[in-house]
């Protein structure tokens, strides 16, 4: 009999313990293609799972309001090092809690209440965070927003432009949640300097692309970067804020004291192994190998009659539109979740459905690649999918049966990263 891998936990709460096993397991066992989750390794679950958790933290390296601290700056200053070393950054910050709060922090560095911020519109692929409606950024600053595309599903650079000459906001944002193809900072960064405004790129998703070599850098081009240290960085779940030698002391106020207290040393030290794994060669081969999958399982896709926005992808991210299969993405995606599948339903631009019963469902490929599926893998990825769709449409649930075991078969033979071999 193999021994529980926490076994503390095991005798103290075994309800608790029993529900970490189950997701241990339903992570070894599906396939899992939401573009934002991935698999960490085990060093990184290690570093996040330390006896740094007892400590508190307030302030920056070498100037704390506790003592104590010897230590924990080593692990800050480290993990800021290795920031800074990869993305070719002049200053960064490790201690956002997570991207929303990043992004927060950017407000209340370059702009006060009712001023005009500009991003992404959430429905064409934009985050919450970057002035939408129904977020904080969208009650507390005048948030207008830019798309894409009908015709394409692609960013019309000369309407961001005109758009930012008539609003003129304090900041605006360039990134998103699901965008599939490359980002034109260097377009961005134009548009921003002629309206006056703080350029940020949230690459929350592409963040691993991009220090992988396998998508342009905003470094040259954006005021801030923000990003999570998840998703495709495969590192655990926490932010960064890097920016210009210049902006350094507004961002640092603007996360400690502005919006938060002690950060999470034991994160920190997630994001310092995730950082140095990053520097690897393998990690390039990966982020290199995430694009390739994407643009392999595009291609199988679109044989197999399927819609995809803009096209294609350039990236880790596929957006699907459903309406010509005649299935709405939420039943879509519960079928597939049923198929051992794992995507989530989203709106795509200009969509006529609402957002919590959307036309689309968004895929992407970081944790089948860091399990080692490859190119070849697609097609069969392709078909499973185009499979559960119809089993969906003509509500066949023993054929959803039949692909999840199928599913479960090729992943037995690559196991994920940080999972119990199953």
């Amino acid at each position: 009999m193999t021994a529980h891998r926490q076994p503390a936990l095991l005798a103290t709460d075994p309800e608790l313990a029993s529900l970490v096993t189950a997701e241990e397991t339903l992570q070894a066992q599906t396939l899992r293609l939401i573009p934002s989750e991935n698999y960490v390794s085990a060093a990184v679950l290690e570093a996040s799972g330390t006896v740094l958790q007892n400590k508190y933290s307030e302030g920056y390296p070498g100037r704390r309001y506790y003592e104590g601290q010897q230590n924990i700056d080593r692990v800050e200053a480290l993990a800021v090092e290795r920031a800074k070393g990869l993305f070719g950054v002049e200053h960064a910050n490790v201690q956002p809690y997570s991207g929303s709060p990043a992004n927060l922090a950017v407000y209340l560095a370059f702009a006060k209440p009712g001023d005009t911020v500009m991003g992404m519109a959430l429905p064409m692929g934009g985050h919450l965070t970057h002035g939408w409606g129904v977020s904080a950024t969208g009650s507390w600053f005048r948030g207008v927003q830019y798309g894409v595309r009908a015709e394409d599903g692609l960013i019309d650079y000369d309407a961001v432009r005109d758009l930012a000459l008539a609003e003129r906001p304090k900041i605006l944002f360039c990134g998103g949640t699901a965008l599939p193809r490359t980002i034109d900072f260097e377009a961005f960064a134009s548009i921003a300097q002629e309206a006056g405004a703080v350029l940020v790129a949230d690459v929350a998703h592409i963040a691993g692309l991009i220090a992988g070599g396998a998508h342009p850098s905003p470094v040259p081009y954006a005021d801030v970067v923000s990003t999570t240290t998840h998703k495709t960085l495969r590192g655990p779940r926490g932010a960064m804020l890097m920016c210009k030698e210049e902006h350094a002391k507004a961002i640092d106020k603007a996360v400690f004291p502005g919006l938060q207290g002690g950060p999470h040393n034991q994160t920190t030290a997630g994001i310092a192994v995730a950082l140095h794994e990053a520097a690897q060669p393998s990690f390039t081969a990966y982020a290199h190998a995430v694009v390739a999958n994407a643009k392999a399982l595009a291609a199988a896709l679109l044989e197999r009659g399927f819609d995809l926005v803009s096209g294609g992808t350039d990236n880790h991210l596929i957006l699907m539109d459903l309406t010509s299969r005649g299935v709405p993405g939420k039943v879509a995606a519960k079928a597939l979740d049923r198929a051992g599948i794992v995507v989530n339903y989203n709106t795509v631009p200009f969509d006529p459905r609402k957002p919590f019963d959307p036309s689309g469902i968004r895929i992407g490929t970081p944790s089948l690649t860091s399990r080692g599926l490859s190119a070849e893998h697609m097609p069969a990825v392709a078909d499973w999918i185009s499979r559960a769709v119809d089993a969906a449409a003509k509500g066949d649930e023993p054929a959803l049966g039949v692909i999840r075991s199928e599913v479960a078969d090729l992943l037995a033979a690559y196991p994920a990263p940080g999972l119990p071999v199953a």
